[in-house]
């Protein structure tokens, strides 16, 4: 039977609002929401930072909502002189432009007033705010290597994209296929405050799309196999290397693949050597296994490219080149 014309109408109608008014997007939580520049990151950002004296570093960890987490580490800072004794840390917040951090019996033990960091009770001099620079950064390609990206296109890359500052976005893989070679990057880490563990700044480098070393924004924590540095599920750094978040940081690596005799039998795996900012954090470690997101599962005698992945969060790359060998 057909319709009424002023039914038809109202279904017509019905349609194109439905259409035109798709729902509203969800707003983001605090737990998601990624600062890409210090001006837009606001207080907290500004408060935390790598801090020193001779003999003594700190790192000051911004947790949002005006809350923070102190880190000592004595001898110097990671890389630049801590001795590797256990780490203390200490929990703080924001009162006005000043933190305070105190002791679990509520006395007050540091506070950071003025870009001074004070440690009550102890010897310590004040710690003075401090930005360390990779000694690799900005590195120029030695002759003979391959530029993957300088900034200018991401031909390089598959479906790469470059934003408004010229650096390259993760989730992209390279077109060309690699076996033996040194590589150079540089990352970039969004601030994200309110996020924990593997929700802060997640990506990854993956060699031959099949080992991974992790990217996260884990300035201050432990060192974990999943955490900065880290060959996931099989090496730890042995230093956390991880500068704070919106801080360019270098990859360093020289990776040989696997080796197979003349009937296709695995003879050595596939090792890796990685330098964090300038600092030797996996030497020459056996890669045993594939990670479980890379992209190729399987360990053959086949050349693969690099991945960088994409895990929700905005990380960005500049000055890739590989030096075959």
């Amino acid at each position: 039977m057909p319709l009424h014309p002023a039914r038809f109408l109202a279904l017509v109608s019905f349609s194109l609002l439905t259409a035109a008014d798709p729902p509203a997007p969800k707003a983001k939580t605090p737990e998601q929401t990624a600062y890409l520049t210090s001006e837009a990151a606001g207080p907290d950002f500004l408060l935390q930072g790598e801090f020193e004296v001779k003999g003594t570093g700190a790192n000051i960890i911004a947790l949002g909502g005006d809350q923070y987490r102190l880190v000592i580490f004595k001898g110097g800072l990671p890389g630049a002189g801590w001795d590797g004794s256990p780490r203390q840390e200490l929990e703080g917040k924001r009162e006005a432009a000043e933190l305070n951090f105190k002791a679990k019996n509520g006395s007050s033990t540091a506070s950071l007033k003025d870009g001074t960091l004070s440690l009550a009770g102890t010897e310590v001099a004040p710690l003075r705010r401090v930005v360390r620079h990779s000694s690799t950064e900005n590195a120029p390609a030695p002759q003979g290597a391959k530029i993957l990206f300088d900034g200018k296109n991401a031909d390089a890359w598959k479906s790469g994209k470059i934003d408004e500052r010229g650096f390259l976005r993760c989730g992209t893989t390279s077109k060309d296929l690699f076996k033996d070679y040194t590589l150079h990057l540089e990352f970039l880490l969004p601030f994200k405050p309110y996020a924990r563990g593997q929700g802060r700044a997640n990506s990854g480098v993956y060699h031959q799309d099949r080992y991974e070393v992790q990217v996260l924004d884990s300035f201050g924590l432990k060192g974990e196999n999943n955490e900065c540095g880290g060959i996931y599920t099989i090496s730890a750094p042995k230093t956390n290397m991880c500068y704070p978040p919106l801080q360019w940081q270098t990859y360093d690596v020289d990776f040989a693949a696997a080796r197979f005799d003349t009937e296709g039998k695995r003879t050595a795996a596939a090792r890796i050597t990685v330098r964090h900012n300038g600092v030797l954090i996996q030497d020459n470690v056996e890669l045993t296994h594939t990670t479980t997101s890379s992209g190729i599962k399987t360990i053959t005698d086949t050349p693969g490219p690099f991945q960088l992945q994409e895990h929700g969060n905005p990380v960005y790359y500049r000055n890739i080149w590989v030096l075959e060998k």
